[in-house]
């Protein structure tokens, strides 16, 4: 990629939403991130309740939530289907139910469940979808699941959060804690590199601009963050400032964010852990055609394909998913 030229001021790329204060520090797991901000919202209102669907060691709430809050913590076995239904009944009694599960068994097994119980009843529900996509990793196809967000966001009213490390997740975990609605949180359980600095705020249907640049647009949310980022600083040496947009809530999706950062670019390229079919590519790819937007879409995701065993590494790179990807995508606008 030596042979581009730059477009645009490559100087204007620069962090806007993130400090250095808490930078360096160990990372924390996504799951123990998330079980801690549950225990300590359960520690605020006695009303909060965690509902586990026989995973308490897998997502650590057996050893945090259900040794805190034993009296609040129910583990319904694997009957996923029976967990929405039971917590539908607890948001009717008054309570704020919390509950986890791996991706597939909270969009596929219970799409029913969650858009008559939850949406259309109107009930609270705050759901923890772990590993989905390529981080479903050895559990292979059974447990791998590229098509949640399209099934998920279809449902009225429910949002879709996709938080990309452990700072965001705490916020996400407190701040639902206090809404009602049906909120649908994919994750992977282990650690993601640290993004965000300890306290740092956002804000529900508002993406964050990581860097600025003027040639190239990444999107991307999650666990496909850090690779955005990557590819942004290898871009930077060949002369060509992306700017970097983190859209962790995508439903509600900041659409006049995205439109301004994609003025003047060459070209847009979406990153995700998830099918190109109804995922952020396809979000993006409707905003942009509904606006009139004449930018160039290039859409790194998995293509029309099922899960299969592997180490992360090896799933992304299977399914054209790493930041070698995303700079070949790129290649042919410069």
């Amino acid at each position: 990629m030596n042979d581009m030229k730059t477009i645009g001021d490559a100087a204007s790329a620069a962090w806007t939403v993130l400090t250095d204060a808490g930078r360096g520090k160990p990372a924390v797991e996504m799951r123990k991130a998330f079980m801690t901000a549950v225990n300590a919202a359960m520690d605020r209102n006695e009303r909060v309740v965690m509902l586990e669907a026989d995973l308490g060691g897998a997502s650590g709430s057996r050893a945090v939530v259900g040794k805190q809050h034993p009296e609040r913590y129910f583990d319904v076995g694997i009957a996923e289907a029976n967990m929405v239904g039971m917590a539908a009944g607890l948001s009717m009694l008054g309570f704020v139910p919390f509950l986890h599960s791996f991706a597939p068994f909270l969009s596929r097994r219970v799409a029913d469940q969650l858009y008559l119980e939850g949406a259309y009843a109107r009930t609270t529900m705050i759901l923890y979808a772990s590993d989905p996509g390529v981080c479903a990793a050895q559990n292979g196809g059974t447990h791998s699941t590229y098509e949640d967000v399209a099934l998920v966001r279809a449902i009225p009213g429910v949002n879709v959060f996709h938080p990309a490390d452990a700072v965001q997740m705490t916020w996400l975990v407190s701040e639902l804690a206090g809404r009602r609605g049906v909120h649908y949180l994919r994750a992977n359980r282990k650690l993601n590199p640290d993004i965000y600095s300890e306290g740092s705020r956002f804000e529900i249907g508002r993406g964050n601009v990581l860097r600025r640049g003027g040639d190239i647009l990444l999107v991307a949310a999650g666990d496909m963050l850090p690779e955005a980022l990557e590819a942004a600083e290898i871009l930077a040496k060949d002369g060509l400032a992306a700017t970097v947009l983190d859209m962790f809530t995508l439903k509600p999706f900041d659409a006049e964010l995205l439109l301004k950062a994609a003025e003047g670019k060459r070209v847009v390229v979406t990153m995700e852990n998830h099918s190109i079919y109804g995922g952020l590519g396809g979000i993006v790819a409707e905003l942009l055609a509904e606006a009139g937007c004449r930018v160039p879409l290039r859409r790194i995701g998995i293509r029309d394909r099922f899960g299969q065993v592997g180490d992360v590494m090896f799933l992304k790179k299977s399914y054209g998913l790493t930041v070698a990807d995303t700079l070949e995508a790129i290649k042919g606008f410069f």
